[in-house]
């Protein structure tokens, strides 16, 4: 039997102690629940000074100190409470930051195709926000609700031992509810975050991809994926609502027959009514201090009971966020190859396979490159083109063979320093300058014009306004040519010897591809440069031609 089938407290424990690790520890993050508990003794305050204004009334006595005894506990109370959910929420912002920070690391060492955007989106944000309300809340109700309730039954039983009792007796079935209430949420609220995750995903990648959905005319049939997912969330939230009713109601139960039970206890014994002898006689100071106390013998107790689904929420981001760390590579011991030359490039019966996929994307493939030599890579889509650029700039494992810049060994995920030039470079919001700069974000404006006048973006710049022209992240106004003579300019600007360009000329026409190639063939110059393409102009610059076929 698998040990997660057969060891479900061990998998608990597991993702308790991961918590704790990803969480951290210290007298920071102790602070929530050192206040809670000041709360339960500023109660016992309260109570002792509420029953003490009762019986100076009854005797005709001044009852001004007590007075002032209950609002100095009440402003004290209401002050400890504030500062309790303030530091807890300082400790769950630096524990989040911290998780962050963790998760965004294993997601961008994963291999390429092990998590979709959407995946990655998800885990980073929603995942790791589910523990703001386990630090915040949860774990400072915790500590309180097994330290408060000790303290005000020992503060009880100094007043009247059998209305402590009373209290330490109807505590069984609450407790007891709390349990049964606590497991069957546990199950719901580990669905519906699952399902919640799961839209999430779906729904950036649709949005992502919705300029492909809208081409194809795939809108209705996402429509209805989208419907799904959403439908589930809302029947898997109904559920944990449910259990969520049925449980606080139980809770409330017992404990609102414990506080009656004590109730009905010190009215019959301040009217001597009790049928049975207890030793004890209370009078009003005390009967009022064991009733005031009796609903605060629970409030820890409730706190904990309504921050339990924080802590299933938790635990349920805390396996997926285990598993992105767990299923990442450690990064890797040796760093990037930096070539300071145009550098020779030995390929050796290379075979890269990407995780989880059945076939190779390229098998057994041999190539050498001399220094400063333009190679392009032809063949039909899906050869393997693209991934053979990937794996030199370790975005694609090395699942086999090897491969050598200037005699040094390539680490499979560590990459060489290249420039790159894709068939999509990526637009951000900002000005031109600001894009093309992502090649070298220390350049100055002088190196940024030149790379951007080398790439042939003249007539651009001067229709535009120059290098302060604003576009949007969707890089609305700008043609395919436009895009990649950007990335082209980001190229240059990296000034790297090393240059690698995938399909720079795909879906231009033939005059904008003329023009681009023109400005491959004037950036070329002193470089070692590798190019997959399936355009003829731009393989026809090349010092040699590679075809390449489809893996076997």
């Amino acid at each position: 039997m698998l040990a997660s089938r057969a060891d479900p407290k061990g998998e608990a424990r597991r993702r308790t102690r991961y918590l704790a690790t990803i969480t951290g520890r210290g007298a920071a993050r102790r602070a929530p629940s050192i206040l809670l508990v000041l709360d339960a003794l500023a109660a016992i305050g309260f109570a002792a000074g509420l029953a003490g204004a009762v019986a100076a009334v009854a005797r005709h006595a001044s009852a001004l100190p007590w007075l002032a005894i209950v609002l100095l506990a009440g402003a004290a109370r209401a002050m400890l409470l504030l500062l309790s959910a303030c530091s807890g929420a300082v400790v769950a912002r630096d524990a989040k930051r911290s998780v962050r920070a963790r998760i965004l690391s294993g997601v961008l060492r994963r291999p390429p195709g092990t998590s979709t955007t959407g995946q990655a989106l998800t885990s980073i944000v929603d995942e790791v926000e589910a523990i703001d309300g386990y630090v915040a809340r949860f774990l400072p109700a915790r500590f309180a609700a097994g330290v408060a309730p000790v303290l005000i039954l020992i503060a009880t039983a100094v007043a009247s031992p059998i209305a402590a009792a009373i209290l330490a007796v109807t505590l069984i079935p609450f407790v007891v509810a709390m349990i049964l209430a606590g497991g069957a949420a546990a199950t719901e609220s580990r669905r519906q975050f699952a399902a919640m995750s799961r839209l999430s995903a779906i729904f950036v990648d649709r949005v992502r991809a919705l300029p492909l959905i809208i081409a194809f005319q795939a809108e209705d049939a996402e429509a209805r994926v989208i419907g799904r997912a959403a439908n589930d969330v809302a029947r898997r939230t109904l559920r944990v609502l449910a259990v969520a009713f049925l449980s606080s109601g139980a809770l409330e139960f017992f404990a609102a027959l414990s506080v009656a039970m004590v109730a009905v206890y010190a009215g019959f014994s301040l009217l001597g009514l009790l049928p049975f002898d207890t030793h004890e006689m209370l009078d009003l100071r005390r009967a009022f201090f064991i009733l005031a106390l009796a609903p605060e013998f629970y409030a820890p107790l409730r706190r904990l009971a309504a921050a339990y689904h924080d802590k299933q929420a938790a635990e349920t981001a805390a396996e997926r966020l285990q598993s992105i760390e767990r299923d990442t590579p450690m990064p890797s011991a040796r760093a990037p190859i930096f070539p300071v030359a145009p550098p020779a490039i030995r390929f050796r019966d290379v075979a890269i396979t990407y995780p989880g996929a059945t076939a190779p994307a390229v098998s057994g493939f041999s190539l050498a490159l001399r220094r400063g030599e333009i190679v392009a890579l032809c063949g039909p889509s899906g050869c393997g083109k693209t991934s053979l650029l990937h794996c030199l700039l370790g975005l694609a494992p090395l699942s086999a063979g090897s491969v050598t810049i200037d005699g040094e060994a390539l680490v499979s995920l560590a990459g060489v320093a290249a420039a790159w030039a894709g068939q999509a470079p990526l637009i951000l919001s900002g000005t031109l300058a600001e894009n093309i700069a992502l090649g070298r974000p220390d350049a100055s404006n002088a190196e940024i014009e030149r790379a951007a006048i080398a790439a042939g973006l003249t007539t651009m710049l001067v229709g535009r306004g120059g290098l302060g022209a604003h576009v949007d992240e969707r890089g609305g106004g700008l043609s395919g040519g436009e895009r990649r003579r950007i990335g082209l300019a980001r190229a240059l600007l990296s000034d790297a010897p090393l240059l690698l360009l995938d399909e720079p000329t795909a879906h231009l026409d033939a005059r904008a591809e003329a023009d681009l190639v023109e400005t491959v063939r004037r950036i070329a110059k002193g470089r070692t440069m590798l190019i997959a393409t399936h355009s003829a102009p731009l393989a026809k610059i090349a010092d040699r031609i590679v075809t390449m076929e489809m893996p076997a």
